[in-house]
C-alpha cells in the first residue's frame, strides 16, 4: 500500500519525483491528531475498534507512544492500559521499582511494557550481563521454577552490593517476573509502529493517494 502511494505521489507531485517515506518527520502534530481522534481505519496496527478506543483515551503525541501502545494492546498487558493513560495525563502518579531504572522505565511512565526494559533492570540493579539477563528473561517467560530460585537468589545477592536491601529486591524480581511472562519486544513493537505512523501520515497528507493505495490492494476483499 505504502509503496503503490508512494508511487502516485512521485508521478502526480511537482518536486516529488525522490519521495521517501524514511524522510518524512516523526513529530508531525496532525499525524498524532489522527491518532489521538481514534481516525485510523486502514491504518496498519491501528485500525480495530478497539485500538481506536485505546487511541482516543491515550492520545499519544510522540512514536514512545505509539510503540507502547502497540505492545501494551495484546492479551495480559491490555491490563495495564487504563494505568498507563492516566500516568501520561497526570492523573495517576509515575512511581519507579528503584530510582535507578527511572531512566530505563520513564518513557512508559514507569510501566515496564518490554522484554528490553526486564533485562535492563536485571542488569542495572542485579548486576547482570547482558546475556545473563536474557537467560533471566527466557526463564521467566516460560515460568521454570528451579531456575527462578537460582535466579532470584542472583538478583537478590547483586542488588545488595548497590545498598537495596533484600526485601526490596525481592519485590523488584517479583515485578520483573510478572512482566517478563507478557512482555512484547520493543524493537518488534517500534518496527510496527513505525509503518503505522507512515501510514497514517499518508493518511493524512496524501488522502487520495492512501485510498487510492488501499482500494488497488484491497480489491477483491469485499468487506474492507
Amino acid at each position: 500500500i505504502l509503496e503503490i502511494a508512494r508511487e502516485f505521489i512521485m508521478k502526480r507531485h511537482k518536486g516529488q519525483e525522490d519521495f521517501r517515506f524514511e524522510e518524512i518527520p516523526l513529530d508531525d502534530h496532525p499525524t498524532y491528531k489522527l491518532f489521538q481522534e481514534g481516525k485510523t481505519e486502514a491504518v496498519f496496527q491501528f485500525e480495530s475498534r478497539g485500538m481506536q478506543g485505546m487511541l482516543r483515551d491515550a492520545k499519544p503525541s510522540r512514536l514512545e507512544d505509539l510503540i507502547a501502545l502497540n505492545a501494551l494492546y495484546r492479551p495480559g498487558p491490555m491490563d495495564l492500559i487504563p494505568s498507563f493513560v492516566a500516568r501520561k495525563h497526570g492523573r495517576e502518579e509515575i512511581e519507579y521499582p528503584h530510582p535507578l531504572v527511572e531512566k530505563v522505565l520513564s518513557e512508559t511512565y514507569g510501566i515496564m511494557v518490554y522484554q528490553e526494559q526486564v533485562m535492563q533492570t536485571a542488569q542495572i540493579l542485579g548486576g547482570y550481563s547482558l546475556g545473563g539477563a536474557d537467560l533471566l528473561r527466557r526463564a521467566m517467560g516460560k515460568k521454570k521454577v528451579e531456575e527462578m530460585v537460582m535466579h532470584r537468589a542472583t538478583f537478590c545477592e547483586g542488588a545488595s552490593k548497590q545498598g537495596i536491601s533484600e526485601d526490596k529486591a525481592g519485590e523488584v524480581f517479583d515485578l520483573m517476573e510478572k512482566f517478563a511472562g507478557y512482555g512484547f519486544n520493543k524493537s518488534h513493537a517500534a518496527a510496527y509502529s513505525l509503518l503505522a505512523y507512515h501510514t497514517a501520515w499518508l493518511k493524512v497528507h496524501y488522502t487520495a493517494e492512501f485510498f487510492c493505495g488501499n482500494m488497488t490492494v484491497e480489491m477483491d476483499n469485499t468487506d474492507k
